[in-house]
């Protein structure tokens, strides 16, 4: 290979990154998805595992750094489970614990880890810093213990139901590993081709570099998505509606019936106009259920909608001035075997959209 034909090679990987990177941020969950897995069941729980591992190049990148050298089946089982045990023990245990980190602290570190592990194979250094490198098993246990966290974080994203949580946890595990054998697979033949020709050095120099570089531009990636979400998060905490206590004395205007099917769910909203004021007290009786109380704006774009707040209660009340036009309500999603009625009290200036005309 000529040195133009090497130069050509690297310029191309690199002006690819950029899309490579963007597709990491496939890793979110659209609302459609959210509630097709919640439905699903276990197998639903497995398959959402294994596409998010084959669409999460960031962790495909760094299982791909740590196969590049090992020409051995013991090495390579031997690395890879060290960074299986790794994230599958974080992911359990920070799933099933319900402890959450944000995305905008363990993505950069998953990014950084895809540098890191490439810089490790071109003996970084040894070269540049004149040091040993750290244990290769010690690292990719502890660096698979971040990817675990990230992965727990995506998954955190569902309203879990905790009668199934272990379970839900364990799918979606196999299904991780079962995505992460899939690529690894399609990996090995790969660089096993490039082995055998007399080019694999330069090959390795280049795929490794460009590992560096991926890593890099995704961590100013995330970085850069950090900051333009912290800006925007706080534009709306200074215009988002504040949910208050109603006052001891309310006169409820109406009380609604709303039945939640067993393991099913169900909104209900009423209209208001910028500055109307909506008290509600809601009460199931007994069981929690998982609820959103949103409102969508009428003249926002198709299918958005401001989270006021959101948890998992068997009731709530407040009171809540509207700061914009649209409709607010609740999603209530109910994760027991039985058909729950919620009782629903409101009183303020709306208009119900349940009521025909």
């Amino acid at each position: 290979m000529t040195k133009s034909v090497r130069i050509t090679t690297f310029l191309s990987i690199l002006l690819t990154l950029p899309f490579w990177a963007q597709s990491v941020f496939a890793h979110g969950m659209s609302e459609a998805e959210k509630q097709a897995i919640v439905d699903g069941g276990n197998a639903a729980y497995l398959w959402l595992g294994a596409t998010h591992m084959l669409t999460g190049y960031d962790h495909l990148a760094f299982v791909f750094g740590i196969i590049f050298f090992l020409t051995s089946f013991r090495d390579i089982a031997k690395y890879i489970t060290a960074f299986t045990v790794g994230h599958s023990i974080t992911l359990i245990i920070a799933t099933f614990a319900g402890l959450q980190i944000s995305p905008f602290l363990i993505e950069p570190i998953i990014a950084l880890s895809v540098s890191y592990i490439a810089f490790h194979n071109l003996d970084g250094f040894k070269k540049y810093f004149h040091v040993k490198a750290p244990n290769m098993m010690i690292m990719i246990v502890g660096l698979g213990l971040v990817h675990g966290l990230g992965l727990s974080t995506r998954l955190q994203d569902l309203p879990l139901n905790p009668d199934d949580l272990l379970l839900n946890i364990i799918s979606f595990n196999v299904g991780v590993e079962l995505g992460q054998m899939s690529a690894l697979a399609v990996m090995l033949l790969i660089v096993s081709a490039w082995r055998k020709r007399p080019g694999f050095e330069v090959f390795s120099r280049i795929a490794n570099l460009g590992l560096i570089a991926y890593g890099l531009l995704l961590f100013l990636m995330q970085m850069h998505a950090y900051e333009h979400n912290m800006n925007t998060e706080e534009l709306a905490a200074a215009n988002a509606p504040v949910v208050e206590q109603p006052a001891a004395s309310t006169a409820w205007k109406d009380t609604i019936s709303v039945t939640i099917p067993a393991r099913g769910n169900t909104e209900y909203k009423v209209r208001l106009n910028e500055g109307a004021k909506l008290d509600y007290l809601w009460k199931t009786g007994g069981p929690e259920v998982f609820y959103d109380f949103h409102g969508e704006p009428t003249k926002g774009p198709s299918g958005y909608f401001e989270s006021f707040e959101k948890s998992t209660k068997s009731e709530a009340k407040g009171s809540l001035t509207a700061t914009f036009a649209g409709t607010h309500g609740w999603y209530w999603k109910n994760t027991t075997n039985e058909t729950i009625t919620i009782t629903l009290q409101v009183a303020g200036d709306y208009e119900r959209t349940d009521l025909k005309k």
